[in-house]
């Protein structure tokens, strides 16, 4: 069993849009035109935006912050997601798909990769969104404090 955390991708052009917003790819498989295959490491974290729609326009909009897990680790089942990842924000329809992706175009305009956000930050998003208010915005200080927490406490 693979120690990766494997997402399916999928593009059809005006009908179906699974694509990684952000996040580092360990491991890319091109299955045919329409079809891709990465994977993650454990630890992790990744964007995986859904979009389709049909005849009559949009269907689902949904994005999801997910870090990968490790062998052993509990996840929660995620469609297109193998064997699964740690949810740490998930919201669909696009208004709020939309303010996630506004969100995440504001850290990347600081400079700081979104991958690399202390995870509690997209928990606070999820559920301020949840709670119908406006998250607070992730901050050069605040990335400094999680890296520091981060390099010592492994």
């Amino acid at each position: 069993m693979s120690e990766l955390t494997h997402v399916q991708l999928l593009w059809l052009q005006g009908k179906i849009e699974n694509r990684i917003r952000f996040g580092r790819t360990v491991q890319e498989l091109r299955l045919d035109h329409y079809r891709r295959e990465v994977a993650f490491a454990p630890g992790s974290v990744f964007a995986f935006v859904r979009w389709s729609s049909n005849d009559y326009g949009t269907v689902l909009s949904r994005i999801s912050v997910l870090q990968a897990v490790g062998p052993g680790e509990a996840c929660a089942t995620v469609p297109f997601v193998a064997p699964g990842a740690a949810i740490l924000l998930q919201v669909v329809g696009w208004p709020k798909v939309e303010r996630v992706l506004q969100q995440i175009d504001a850290i990347e305009a600081l400079g700081i990769d979104p991958a690399d956000v202390a995870p509690d930050h997209w928990w606070h998003v999820q559920n301020r969104m949840a709670a119908g208010q406006r998250p607070r915005p992730y901050t050069i200080l605040r990335h400094r404090a999680w890296l520091h927490r981060r390099s010592v406490m492994p």
